[in-house]
C-alpha cells in the first residue's frame, strides 16, 4: 500500500476517520474530505502542482529510460507473463480503499513478482504503465482528469530504488539465499517512495507533514505483510508462473473488502447528511423564532472555541462542544414567546417554564438520534451549577458533562455582555469580574480561567461559526476560519 499523492493526502491516521462510535462532526467532517478528494481528481491539476509533477514525471521517465538502456537483464520472461503482471498489477491497483480525501491500494502483492520475475531494466517502465492504465477507466469516465496522468507517472518513483539495489547485488531469478538483499531492497523502494512523497507534500500540500508521516508509517507495515506473501508467491513462480493465480483469490477478498467498505461508508454518510440537514433546520428556525437567540448562540459558538482550545479539549470533542454550544438553547423554540420576548425581568412562574429549555432541547435532539442524542445529553446539562443549585438535574462539580460547562460560562458571559430589553449589556470588566467572583460556585473555575484569558487575549478564533455551518453546508471553509486546529 504506497503512500503517494493520489493515493493518500490526509492530516490524520485511515482508523481516526472510523472510530467505533462516530461523532457527527466526524462524519459530516470525513463526507467533506471525500467529496474533496473526488473534485480534486475530476479537476485540473493547480499551477504549482502541475510545475511539481510534470518536472518528477520527466525525471523519473528519464532514469527509467536510463536503467532500460544501461542496466543489464539476467532475466528472459515470456510476453505474456510480463502483459499478464501488469496487467494483474493494473487490477490490484483498482482495489482501492478511500478514506479523507485520498486512498490507498495493496500494489504491493503484484509489485514484488513484477520486481522478481520480469526483466530488471524494464520494472519501472512496466510499473508506470500499470499505474496508468489501472487510472485509465477513470480518465475515460471524466472521474479524473486526463492531467491528473502526470501525477501517476511521477508516483512511480517508488520502482527505482529496489531495481538499483537487486541490478548490484542479485539481479537473475529469485532465490531464497538472497532474503537480506530483497529487504534491503524494499527498504530502498521505501525510502525512494518516501523521499519523492515528502518532497511533493512540502512543496504542494498545507496539511501539516507529522500526521502525513504517522500515516505514510502505517501503510509501510501493511506494505511488508503484503511483500512476504509476494516474495514467497515470486519465488514458486519462478519455476511454474501459473503459480501466480493463487494471488487472485486474495486481490478478490480485498475487492470484496473495499467494496464492503464503500457501501457502508456511504450508507453511513448518507445517515450523516440527515443529521447535518436537521442541525441546519433547527438553526435556520432559531434565527426565525428569535433573532437574538440566534445571535447569542453564535456568539457563545466562538466563545466555546476559544475557552475549548486553552483548556486544552481535543479536537473530536471541541467539534461536538460546538455544536452544544449552537443548539444549546434550541428548546427555546418550545417555549412561549410573551414568555420569550419579555421586556422585564420573569415572574417566579415564567422562569419555571423558561428552566424547561434544556429538557425541551434534549428531547428534540432524541427524537433525531443517534449521534446528535449525544448532543441532547450536553444541551440538557447546560444550566447545572458547579454547587450543585443548577437545573434540571441538580448535577455538582464533575458529574456536569465538561461540555456543558464550558458553555454555561459562555453562555452567561454573553448574556451579561449583551443588551437585553430589561436591562443594558454589562461592561466586560465587569462581566468578568463577574465570573471570577462565582468561579468555583455557579461555574467551573477551570473554565472561568479559559473564558478570562480568551477574553483578555482578544479571542483570536473567532469567526468558528461560519466553519461549522460551511461544514454543514458542504461549503467550502472560508480563508481563515479554523474547523479545527
Amino acid at each position: 500500500m504506497e503512500v503517494s499523492l493520489e493515493k493518500v493526502c490526509i492530516a490524520g491516521r485511515a482508523d481516526e476517520f472510523w472510530p467505533a462510535e462516530p461523532t457527527i462532526f466526524e462524519m459530516l467532517l470525513s463526507e467533506r474530505l471525500v467529496a474533496e478528494g473526488r473534485e480534486r481528481r475530476r479537476a485540473r491539476l493547480e499551477s504549482r502542482e502541475r510545475t511539481v509533477d510534470a518536472l518528477s514525471a520527466a525525471a523519473f521517465l528519464a532514469a527509467a529510460c536510463a536503467i532500460a538502456l544501461w542496466v543489464p537483464s539476467n532475466r528472459d520472461a515470456d510476453p505474456l507473463l510480463v502483459i499478464g503482471l501488469v496487467a494483474a498489477f493494473a487490477v490490484v491497483c483498482r482495489v482501492r480503499f478511500e478514506f479523507g480525501y485520498g486512498y490507498v491500494s495493496p500494489e504491493q502483492l503484484l509489485f514484488v513478482p513484477i520486481l522478481l520475475l520480469l526483466p530488471l531494466n524494464l520494472v519501472p517502465l512496466l510499473a508506470a504503465a500499470g499505474w496508468l492504465l489501472s487510472t485509465t477507466p477513470e480518465y475515460l469516465r471524466g472521474e479524473w482528469h486526463r492531467e491528473r496522468s502526470v501525477t501517476c507517472i511521477a508516483d512511480s518513483w517508488f520502482s527505482v530504488g529496489p531495481v538499483l539495489v537487486l541490478a548490484a547485488l542479485a539481479p537473475g531469478e529469485p532465490r531464497l539465499a538472497d532474503v537480506e538483499i530483497y529487504f534491503l531492497a524494499l527498504v530502498a523502494q521505501q525510502a525512494t517512495d518516501f523521499a519523492w512523497s515528502l518532497t511533493r507534500h512540502l512543496l504542494v500540500e498545507t496539511t501539516p507533514v507529522m500526521p502525513w508521516v504517522r500515516v505514510y508509517v502505517s501503510a509501510i507495515r501493511v506494505d511488508a505483510v503484503l511483500s512476504i506473501l509476494g516474495f514467497v508467491v515470486s519465488l514458486v513462480a519462478s519455476g511454474e508462473p501459473l503459480v501466480l493465480a493463487t494471488l487472485g483469490p486474495l486481490v478478490w477478498l480485498l475487492a470484496v473488502f473495499s467494496r464492503d467498505r464503500r457501501e457502508r461508508y456511504s450508507a453511513v454518510l448518507e445517515l450523516h447528511r440527515a443529521y447535518r440537514g436537521t442541525v441546519m433546520l433547527l438553526v435556520d428556525v432559531i434565527e426565525s423564532e428569535d433573532g437574538y437567540t440566534a445571535d447569542h448562540s453564535r456568539s457563545v459558538v466562538e466563545l466555546v472555541q476559544a475557552v475549548a482550545q486553552r483548556m486544552g479539549v481535543d479536537a473530536t470533542q471541541r467539534q461536538e462542544l460546538e455544536f452544544a454550544a449552537l443548539l444549546h438553547d434550541v428548546g427555546k423554540i418550545a417555549i412561549p414567546k410573551e414568555i420569550l420576548n419579555k421586556p422585564s425581568s420573569l415572574s417566579h412562574e415564567e422562569f419555571e417554564i423558561m428552566k424547561t429549555h434544556t429538557i425541551e432541547g434534549q428531547f428534540m435532539l432524541d427524537r433525531v438520534g443517534g449521534v446528535l442524542g449525544r448532543v441532547g445529553e450536553m444541551v440538557r446539562s447546560c444550566h447545572e451549577r458547579w454547587d450543585g443549585r443548577g437545573y434540571p438535574d441538580g448535577l455538582k462539580g464533575e458529574e456536569i458533562p465538561l461540555a456543558a460547562r464550558i458553555v454555561f460560562v459562555c453562555d452567561a458571559y454573553n448574556a451579561m455582555t449583551t443588551d437585553r430589553p430589561y436591562r443594558a449589556a454589562m461592561s466586560e470588566e465587569a462581566a468578568v469580574a463577574e465570573l471570577i467572583s462565582n468561579a468555583g460556585t455557579q461555574f467551573d473555575p477551570e473554565a472561568v480561567e479559559a473564558l478570562v484569558a480568551a477574553v483578555q487575549e482578544g479571542l483570536s478564533e473567532r469567526g468558528s461559526v461560519d466553519g461549522v455551518r460551511a461544514v454543514l453546508a458542504r461549503a467550502q471553509v472560508p480563508q481563515g476560519v479554523g474547523i479545527s486546529s
